[in-house]
């Protein structure tokens, strides 16, 4: 298989003896100010943001591979055991990689936390949660479907042991969490256009490596 095909857009579910290929990385910042933020990194990255909402917005970025979002948390932004950091994750294709993520981690012996068709970040995904040793929320997920309205995604709290101030294990980083009553998942028959932004993308994930730089809280702080 040449480096080509594996670029094009047909080639992005493939495997490699048995490790997924992943699309891209997913970095999720706290920002005080989301429209002073979206000019910043519309200007850093040199393209617009694939998806605005109150609140919200998120970049699609080609180089490097990395799904960068934007949450507006004016009152928490630079300060406590969050500061800049909302949460990390790692956007696949489908459901079967998220489901084949799940099952590589639990065998790993990590605590992990599933959620399936849950409306989050303006969109239906299916995902799976774990928390690194420090604490930080990682998500591997799949976006189904765009959402034209929805609840405003909301500071995940990592408390001793993980999860959103529940006292152990991952949880969710958005509103819609797992037992938390959100409604109907999703309006689908919007915002195709947005969706479809937010999706399709070619990804190289030999070429450009992203750095994503984890500072621990300072102590008596988590």
């Amino acid at each position: 298989m040449s480096a080509e095909m594996l670029r094009s857009p047909g080639h992005r579910r493939l495997s490699m003896c048995g490790v997924i290929v992943m699309a891209r990385v997913q970095l999720a910042l706290n920002v005080s100010d989301v429209d002073a933020a979206v000019e910043f990194y519309a200007t850093l990255f040199g393209v617009g943001p694939a998806k605005r909402r109150p609140g919200y917005a998120n970049f699609a970025v080609d180089v490097p591979p990395l799904k960068l979002v934007l949450i507006e948390n004016p009152e928490v932004r630079g300060s406590g055991v969050a500061g800049a950091l909302n949460h990390l994750g790692v956007e696949v294709e489908s459901t079967d990689e998220v489901t084949a993520a799940t099952t590589r981690l639990a065998g790993a012996g990590l605590e992990t936390a599933v959620e399936e068709n849950t409306a989050c970040c303006y969109a239906v995904q299916d995902k799976v949660w774990v928390d690194d040793p420090d604490g930080a929320p990682w998500e591997v997920y799949t976006v189904l479907s765009d959402v034209v309205d929805g609840p405003v995604p909301t500071l995940r709290m990592v408390e001793p042991g993980g999860g959103p101030g529940s006292g152990g294990g991952p949880g969710s980083a958005c509103a819609c969490g797992p037992g938390v009553d959100c409604g109907p998942a999703a309006d689908t028959t919007a915002d195709t256009t947005a969706a479809a932004a937010d999706t399709a993308h070619t990804t190289d994930t030999t070429d450009t490596a992203v750095d994503v730089a984890i500072e621990p809280a300072p102590a008596g702080t988590r």
